[in-house]
């Protein structure tokens, strides 16, 4: 009797909630019954079915998320180009590059100015420097030193100058290919764009990868 009354567990209306007839339900242990709402079974059998089930629900859902991954695969393209060459094949960028080229003029002009300057007064002191008093020759040098140093951080100015203005006359230019490459890919359907002027990218398989150069030469006239 004690071992037959193991077969049953008692559950009360605190346990599960139910009641029937006034007096609580008696459930054998083929459905027992436990508190975070798990049913066990204690047969071999029933154990070794629900195990298969689970085996192949979840070789199912491996199967599903493979395949599913090989569609976005086979499906998965992107372009590439040059992102140098593109900006250069651009109209305006020439019309740039002639400012540039004049601004650059100008300053070298000037950097020539300065330095025929500072080699005649040199010239001057070295001719001079025997035959002047003590408080001459000392003026003379602070006169060479200073305007040496002026030239100096003048050349150092007109490097910065010339690369922010080139950066401010080039920006209205890449904006335009930015906004290019992006319509070019939606298009397309591109995942992305590369760019192989940074040479990130040594191989790219063409099955999935398109050239776009000339697309976007194109694109841009």
């Amino acid at each position: 009797m004690k071992a037959r009354k193991k077969l049953y567990e008692r559950v009360g209306k605190d346990d599960y909630g139910l009641k029937k007839g006034g007096r609580n339900q008696i459930f054998p242990k083929s459905l027992l019954y436990i508190k975070n709402n798990v049913y066990l079974c204690d047969s071999n059998q029933n154990l070794q079915n629900m195990t298969k089930r689970i085996l192949l629900s979840i070789f199912a859902m491996i199967a599903l998320t493979t395949a599913a991954a090989q569609d976005t695969v086979s499906g998965f393209r992107f372009g590439y180009l040059s992102y140098e060459a593109a900006l250069k094949s651009m109209a305006d960028y020439q019309q740039v590059q002639q400012k540039m080229d004049a601004l650059r003029q100008q300053f070298q002009a000037e950097t020539l100015r300065v330095e025929d300057e500072f080699n005649l007064k040199y010239e001057e002191f070295l001719d001079g420097q025997r035959d002047f008093p003590k408080t001459i020759l000392q003026k003379r040098q602070t006169e060479l030193q200073e305007l040496m140093e002026r030239n100096i951080r003048f050349k150092e100015e007109s490097k910065q100058e010339l690369e922010q203005t080139e950066k401010l006359l080039l920006a209205p230019l890449k904006i335009r290919l930015i906004e290019q490459l992006g319509t070019i890919a939606r298009e397309r359907g591109y995942a992305f764009i590369v760019d192989t002027d940074q040479k990130a990218m040594p191989y790219i398989n063409p099955s999935m990868g398109e050239d776009i150069n000339q697309i976007v030469k194109d694109a841009l006239k």
